[in-house]
């Protein structure tokens, strides 16, 4: 299985500028006339990290949909990402923006931005609410114009000065995620009703315009007498394709297409946005969820349980092919996922302790008997990527690390960690003998089978979940761990209970799937910076608090090219591997997709994206073949 948490909705390209910064001007200090400052602006349909958009600003649609999709129908299904505070298997408000409460995946996508990504490309955006931005050549200051037909759902426009209130509301009142990624917001401004102004502190990382172009825009109007940080049931305005429709709390939401957007037919919509209806149907239990697909209750499913994927597709609609299996390949990064351990916790405050654990882990009996082969090892925090550390550091990394000696573990000079392989037994001798020779070095001693640390405190472990579906996997971890004398359990709680105790760090040890992008910005300080850390609610589960990560995060956001990005991240890698914050898991470079075959779309998928709901549409031919069988 592979539980995807990604920091928005898909496909969610990271956020980064297109400038090179005037250096010469600004550290002269010169002060620039408004006339002089219009010159030496730079004006753009479109943002990407290093000034490598694809598409002209005369394009007519992306080349990965089909521009004549029909639209109409209803797509079906469960969630597979989720962002901010929303919760995949309840909900109990429609404020998604801020930590309090459960709100339904996909509640974000109601409201327009600024710009929106592009499915085959690492980083770039393209106008949507805005027409264009003008830059300041010291990539201080961007004025988005913001396009006439720009509509709330109620038909009031979308002004400057609701974009400006949005984001200086967002950022002091927002989830913590956003406070953390909008700290180098320095002011936003209407200049007129149709032009706001964005303004930067000095510093700022290079992606943070991109990612203030894709937040989401809100109605100063009708928050004027709401509590923006309120848990409630109010649906709120939003500004894009779809808005929210019915809904039931904790059993179903829709969505349903605005069939007079005022976006319909931008360049960056066109072929998209196809069904009439998207509906979210809620399960708390995995395998009722997947007895629910097969009686049509939804009509696609993202598979992420290799058992399911390999035994339970042998119904009468999969055999006989009104239910399509297909897998198709992912280029983008494949995630972090792994039991995050809680290093806020004093027992799990010695690296050995932790090495120890992970040691615990069969990995290669796992993969064998609970996920038929299906899976291979996950070692990098930027897996399946270029970004990943491996082999020895070369001179251009060796030059960034070099400044840090003393500050980190010897290993980050040399091989990245790999954990070892097993023998594939479920409980390998010599890695288990390994195992306890750390504990001894990290002061635990045993006594009567039972592992104390340097107090004399018994060691105890908890590994804390929602559900069921990866006890199998997580069951011979925990035998594994008691042989090593650790009193080690496993807790089930009901999926509100479980988003409350992330919120406030309340575990041992939880797993978890990082999703990271090629050109990965601001989220690497909501995953891993010491700032994070600290918030309650934040990604970084595991408590990261190094300031040798947070001088490289501030390197890897301040990078002047996609080779000096690469060598940053794999600097990056080495260290949080180093630092032993988690047992990996296991990854696939594919995903896999079921559904009942009523759906039409087009021959190429995104390369950086599965197209799915976005680029599909639905077939009512195809669905009528299914009603007459």
């Amino acid at each position: 299985m592979q539980r995807p948490i990604l920091p928005r909705r898909t496909p969610r390209p990271s956020r980064r500028t297109v400038l090179t910064l005037a250096a010469g001007a600004a550290s002269a200090g010169l002060l620039l006339t408004r006339g002089a400052l219009a010159q030496a602006e730079t004006e753009s349909h479109g943002l990407s990290s290093f000034g490598d958009l694809k598409y002209p600003a005369d394009f007519r649609h992306y080349d990965y949909v089909n521009p004549q999709a029909p639209k109409g129908g209803t797509f079906v299904h469960t969630a597979a990402s989720w962002a901010f505070n929303q919760n995949p298997t309840t909900f109990n408000t429609m404020n998604t923006l801020v930590l309090r409460g459960d709100a339904p995946p996909g509640l974000d996508g109601i409201f327009a931005s600024l710009m929106t990504g592009s499915g085959d490309e690492p980083d770039s955006m393209y106008g949507l609410v805005a027409e264009r931005v003008r830059m300041s050549a010291d990539g201080l200051t961007y004025r988005f114009t913001i396009r006439d037909a720009a509509r709330f759902h109620d038909g009031t426009p979308i002004t400057a000065e609701d974009v400006a209130w949005s984001f200086l509301t967002l950022k002091e009142k927002g989830h913590p995620l956003l406070r953390v990624v909008l700290r180098d917001l320095a002011g936003a401004e209407a200049e007129s009703a149709k032009v706001v102004v964005i303004r930067f502190a000095p510093g700022r990382s290079r992606s943070l315009p991109l990612t203030i172009a894709g937040l989401p825009i809100l109605s100063k109007a009708w928050y004027a007498n709401r509590d923006f940080e309120a848990s409630t049931m109010d649906v709120p305005l939003g500004s894009a394709a779809y808005k929210v429709g019915r809904f039931e709390a904790g059993r179903f939401i829709e969505y349903d297409r605005v069939r007079d957007w005022w976006g319909e037919k931008l360049p960056v919509a066109l072929g998209q946005n196809n069904f009439d209806t998207i509906r979210l149907e809620f399960f708390r239990d995995r395998d009722v969820a997947f007895e629910a697909f097969k009686s049509r209750t939804y009509t696609f499913r993202e598979e992420f349980t290799s058992r399911a994927w390999a035994t339970q597709y042998d119904f009468p609609a999969a055999k006989d092919g009104r239910v399509v299996r297909r897998e198709i390949s992912d280029e983008t990064p494949s995630g972090a996922q792994g039991w995050f351990i809680n290093t806020r916790r004093e027992k799990f405050a010695h690296p050995k302790l932790r090495e120890a654990l992970g040691l615990a882990f069969d990995f290669e009996w796992t993969n064998k008997n609970v996920m038929f082969d299906s899976y291979r090892r996950t070692h990098s925090f930027f897996q399946n990527s270029p970004l990943m550390a491996t082999g020895a550091p070369s001179a251009e990394e060796l030059a960034v690390l070099e400044p840090f000696p003393g500050r980190t573990p010897d290993e980050v000079f040399g091989e990245p960690y790999v954990p070892p392989v097993s023998n594939g037994s479920g409980q390998d001798r010599n890695l288990l003998r390994l195992a306890t020779q750390l504990l001894r070095e990290a002061g635990f001693t045993l006594r009567d089978n039972r592992l104390l640390d340097p107090a004399g405190r018994a060691m105890t472990v908890e590994f804390l979940d929602f559900d069921n579906s990866l006890e199998r996997h997580t069951q011979p971890f925990v035998a594994n761990l008691r042989r090593l004398g650790i009193e080690a359990n496993i807790r089930r709680v009901d999926s509100a209970q479980y988003q409350a105790r992330l919120k406030d760090y309340d575990f041992d040890l939880t797993i978890r799937r990082y999703s990271l992008s090629l050109t990965p910005g601001e989220s690497l300080r909501t995953f891993f910076g010491s700032q994070s850390g600290r918030q309650p609610g934040s990604q970084n589960l595991a408590g990261i608090a190094d300031p040798v990560i947070d001088a490289l995060i501030d390197k890897i956001l301040a990078a002047n090219s996609r080779a000096e990005l690469t060598v940053l991240c794999r600097c990056l890698d080495r260290v949080l591997r180093a630092g032993r914050y988690w047992v990996p898991n296991w990854y696939k470079p594919s995903s896999w997709l079921a559904y009942w075959d009523m759906f039409g779309f087009p021959e190429t998928k995104p390369r950086y994206a599965k197209g799915v709901p976005s680029t599909w549409w639905f077939d009512p031919a195809k669905a009528a073949r299914i009603e007459r069988s």
